[in-house]
């Protein structure tokens, strides 16, 4: 790792083995960005049991330009925390996922959640059991009588506001399902 690595021990002798661990855990961030600024780890284990070991806490303060990390593992009942590795170990697993997301963001990878399609109903034939949606785009959108979600077609009118899930049909493009909007439910 390539830049200034901070390592505390407290109410606990210093241990020449976690602090390799540690280092070796730290070069792995580099991973997910360069951009690491300073990496700061507090290994800690201020809670004695009468019949347990000492569970460890790890504290990680991780600093990026314009962001912080903070990563706490003070888990009083897990006591697989006993073992200071693998107190280790769940905090920067748990670093290395936020730096994950974040290096996703920045690379635009994380699904944005974008509204579904909408527009108005444009036409109806009830006795051909389908209509046409004019969506806010200008598209001609075909929906059949079954694509109605949660509303009774035969109570559908020209104009009504819809969101809508598109596919490929036969024919071209055409509405899987249809939401009739600011309606929960229409029923005869």
């Amino acid at each position: 790792m390539h830049l200034p690595l901070q390592i505390t021990f407290r109410h606990m002798e210093h241990s020449p083995a976690l602090e390799a661990r540690i280092k070796q855990l730290a070069e792995r961030l580099d991973r997910y960005t360069q951009e690491i600024t300073s990496c700061r780890v507090v290994v800690e284990s201020p809670h004695k049991h009468q019949h347990q070991g000492s569970l460890y806490t790890v504290h990680l303060d991780i600093t990026l330009p314009g962001m912080e990390i903070a990563v706490t593992r003070d888990q009083h009942d897990n006591h697989a925390h006993e073992d200071a590795h693998v107190a280790l170990r769940d905090a920067f697993h748990a670093a290395e996922r936020q730096l994950e997301q974040r290096t996703q963001k920045r690379r635009g990878k994380v699904k944005e959640h974008t509204a579904p399609p909408h527009g108005r109903i444009r036409e109806l034939y009830p006795s051909l059991d389908y209509g046409r949606i004019e969506a806010s785009d200008g598209r001609d959108i075909y929906f059949h009588r079954n694509a109605v979600v949660a509303a009774d077609f035969d109570r559908l009118d020209i104009g009504m506001p819809v969101h809508f899930s598109e596919e490929h049909g036969e024919q071209g493009i055409q509405a899987s399902t249809v939401h009739i909007e600011g309606h929960h439910h229409i029923v005869s």
